[in-house]
């Protein structure tokens, strides 16, 4: 089930709460009834606005993916050369989720949780982001910066080459290296990324 748009001040609300508690007590301890005492309201009165813990956690998860995904939208639309803009695009999406796990480690996991359910949330986050790679290298073509024989397969490589870099539970996963290795390793590897979009190999 799809996370509720959040549209009322007493959803914000709800939402606030819901986060906090996770962040004090983890995932697995909140309830809607803790949840719903806090906010002054009974537990089906917050079903009203989302309709299990599922939602819910969901709806957190959205409201910080959000930013994440307009950032890619506005440097996709920039004036910018092709290659550029691929190599913002994936540092801004990597340095987002390092932040997001270093600052706020439960709500990153929930993030996480929902990639390892395939959850919607998760599916369509990731669908937004190959929208807006795909329409950076369909620009880097067109202009001659990119010589893509296989669109397909030119954004199926990007995505392998740096699965360590914009899948949230790889990037968990590397939480105790040093987060300057890990910039320096992304740097490389999207330059190399650039390379071999420019060759006419892929």
């Amino acid at each position: 089930m799809p996370a509720p748009s959040v549209t009322h001040e007493t959803d914000q609300r709800i939402l606030d709460l819901a986060a906090e508690h996770v962040r004090r007590f983890g995932a697995s301890r909140l309830t809607v009834v803790a949840v719903a005492k806090e906010a002054g309201m009974s537990h089906g009165n917050v079903y009203r606005y989302f309709p299990s813990k599922e939602a819910l956690f969901d709806a957190v998860t959205e409201q910080w993916l959000k930013p994440v995904e307009a950032a890619c939208r506005t440097i996709a639309e920039a004036p910018d050369p092709a290659f550029d803009k691929l190599e913002r695009i994936i540092i801004s999406v990597y340095r987002s989720y390092r932040d997001k796990l270093e600052g706020d480690p439960e709500i990153f996991d929930l993030f996480c949780r929902s990639v390892e359910e395939g959850r919607a949330i998760a599916r369509k986050h990731r669908t937004r982001l190959q929208s807006e790679i795909q329409r950076v290298l369909d620009e880097g073509t067109s202009g001659g910066m990119f010589d893509l024989v296989d669109q397909r397969r030119a954004l199926a490589l990007v995505f392998d080459a740096v699965y360590r870099f914009m899948s949230p539970v790889a990037v968990r996963l590397d939480k105790d290296v040093p987060r300057s290795q890990m910039d320096g390793r992304c740097d490389r590897c999207v330059r190399l990324i650039l390379r071999i979009l420019a060759s006419g190999k892929i």
